[in-house]
């Protein structure tokens, strides 16, 4: 969620609503003279298409019309990673609500698939609050298609940001602004967010203004992206039944490389901050992750 600090926002969240567990930095001069709907009207994901409204018993449902330019190249099945973004959106906006003003980071976020999402037309995501303790809030996401057949379930886990000058602004309703669907795609997403396959394994995301969150950090919904890209281009043909992302550290000067493992249907994906890794700094891994194909 977006902040604010001394009167400025500060860091938005991963796959829209939270934001950074650790190393959370003042934004950048750009990103903070932009209003949090003008940031989220022109962000990489809220081309998606995801719109949100909160039901009568306080769940969260999410709508999202799928077209090709958001499944698998050459396939018809919905990509994980946009699946991710949407359930982090959905979990971060719950976790917001038990900890507002003060903003929510993710720590954690999980998604598994009874099937895969093939011939989709439309996802349906509804989000519940599972726990809120002291310290951690848990919230699901279950994902069913256009005619109510199930299709996975997501947790997450999120914590308060540690700075408690961290803040949402004023007089912003998160859930307000993503009443209507933004996008369509009009390009392939991994084309459209700077997202590239170096080889067999190896994937990398440029940092670029509209990938990122309001601290300058990279969106957590796009670094999904990067671990799908690097599991998929180790085990062509496939699609991924299981993901699972450990937030370790922003990516704050890019590009984010994925490099994946692959032992059988299962990858062990580690995300890292080359701009660090660049000025030698030892701390650059940023996601560790796991993934399942089909």
């Amino acid at each position: 969620m977006d902040g604010q600090r001394s009167g400025r926002a500060g860091p938005v969240g991963r796959g829209g609503p939270a934001g950074r567990a650790a190393g959370v930095e003042p934004m950048s001069e750009a990103v903070a003279e932009a209003s949090l709907e003008e940031r989220a009207r022109r962000h990489i994901m809220r081309e998606l298409g995801l719109s949100v409204a909160r039901t009568a018993d306080r769940h969260l449902v999410g709508r999202a019309a799928i077209v090709p330019q958001a499944c698998v190249p050459g396939t018809a099945v919905v990509r994980m990673s946009a699946l991710a973004a949407w359930a982090d959106t959905l979990a971060g906006l719950i976790s917001l609500d038990e900890v507002g003003p003060r903003v929510p980071v993710t720590l954690q976020l999980d998604v598994n698939l009874f099937v895969p999402p093939d011939g989709v037309t439309e996802v349906v995501a509804v989000g519940r609050l599972v726990k809120a303790g002291s310290t951690v809030v848990v919230a699901d996401v279950d994902f069913e298609d256009q005619d109510g057949r199930p299709l996975g379930v997501s947790t997450g886990l999120f914590m308060v940001a540690p700075d408690p000058e961290i803040r949402m602004p004023e007089g912003q309703d998160p859930i307000g602004l993503l009443a209507d669907p933004g996008g369509p795609l009009q390009v392939p997403l991994a084309e459209r967010a700077g997202c590239e396959r170096l080889e067999p394994g190896v994937a990398t995301l440029a940092r670029r203004e509209d990938g990122l969150n309001a601290s300058g950090s990279v969106n957590g919904g796009l670094l999904a992206l990067v671990v799908e890209e690097a599991a998929l281009s180790a085990a062509p043909g496939t699609s991924l039944s299981m993901m699972a992302l450990r937030y370790v550290r922003p990516v704050r000067l890019g590009p984010a490389v994925a490099r994946a493992t692959v032992h059988g249907d299962v990858a062990e994906v580690i995300v890292s901050d080359e701009g660090r890794a660049a000025e030698g700094r030892g701390d650059d891994v940023a996601v560790a992750a796991t993934t399942r194909a089909f």
